[in-house]
């Protein structure tokens, strides 16, 4: 196990390296330095003496990935590539284009983006697999087909739609839910939290029902469930000591897709309530084109989902004991 775990670690450099050097490359295909200080600056007729000192206090002025007039290993180092991203690699994010720090700013954002991702995420997949599960014992009755009916309807659905109608109906017509905004104290903040917190599970509810229902139904179909049910096992254990058990490897695989998001955000939510969280974050660094913002949080969330596949392999030792890794 120790040693599955390290070659994955070793793994994860290369893939890092190449998703910063995409990034980076990406970004300066759309945009140079000498854009970048222009829409810093934010005037119509900039001098180029104006351009060239933004540049050379924000490190801009270097060559992007090889410096001819450097020596030795500043060839390499003494360059914006390097600067700008290799130095991520030990925690260190530099400041953004307003000079705020960037890994401040990350960690006094990170607990609005719990407060409303973790609950999601966790009633989300109780409710989505206790329905599912339901769904599945019923198969073929009327539950299961109007279960299946208003999952795909909802489904259908596009997450904006569920933001505006529960703000507009439990937040200005009702007046259960403040409309936006966030609470640093404790006591408070559960008011601000309900609301998105609601609107994401119903929202994601729909398409996790059908996918979780799906994997419950191709385990009713094995020998295994027939050997059971030919030995006199009541259903019920069938379906929570058996089915459960065993469909829980595609469930793990799913769910950490959704693992980056607990601490990146979700960015439609966080936009339109007004939550000061990572996502709101990541969203005025795109539109303000701020790159050093950017950068750093398509690192972070490159590291959090190889954490979570490693994360998720060793959880398959836990459900499946037959599953041992070399």
């Amino acid at each position: 196990m120790l040693t599955y775990i390290l070659r994955r670690l070793l793994y994860a450099v290369p893939i890092l390296l190449g998703v910063n050097l995409l990034t980076f490359a990406l970004f300066f295909l759309v945009n140079t330095p000498d854009d970048m200080a222009r829409m810093q600056l934010g005037a119509k007729r900039v001098t180029p003496e104006a351009i060239a000192r933004w540049k050379a206090e924000r490190g801009y002025d270097r060559p992007l990935f090889w410096n001819e007039k450097a020596q030795g290993f500043a060839k390499v180092t003494d360059t914006i590539f390097h600067v700008k991203s290799i130095r991520m690699f030990r925690g260190d994010f530099g400041a953004a284009e307003d000079g705020r720090d960037i890994a401040r700013e990350i960690l006094s954002r990170m607990g609005p983006s719990l407060a409303i991702a973790l609950p999601t995420f966790l009633l989300g997949l109780l409710s989505a697999v206790t329905f599912a599960l339901l769904f599945a014992f019923f198969r073929g009755t009327r539950l299961d087909f109007w279960g299946v009916v208003v999952s795909v309807g909802m489904m259908s659905i596009p997450g904006l739609f569920y933001i505006i109608c529960g703000q507009y109906l439990f937040a200005k017509v009702w007046l259960l839910a403040p409309i936006s905004g966030f609470s640093e104290e404790l006591a408070d903040a559960w008011r601000f939290a309900v609301l998105p917190v609601m609107i994401g599970v119903v929202g994601g509810a729909g398409a996790s029902i059908r996918w979780y229902r799906a994997f419950f139904l191709e385990e009713v179909a094995r020998d295994y469930v027939r050997t059971a049910r030919a030995k006199g096992l009541p259903e019920t254990r069938i379906f929570f000591r058996h089915i459960l058990k065993n469909a829980m490897i595609p469930i793990l695989t799913g769910v950490v897709v959704v693992i980056p998001t607990l601490f990146m955000g979700a960015l439609l939510m966080e936009s339109f309530f007004g939550i000061p969280g990572l996502g709101s974050y990541t969203i005025d660094a795109i539109l303000a084109q701020d790159f050093s913002v950017v950068r750093a949080m398509v690192f972070i969330g490159s590291v959090l989902y190889i954490v979570g596949l490693i994360l998720t392999d060793i959880s398959y030792t836990l459900v499946d004991p037959r599953i041992r890794f070399q």
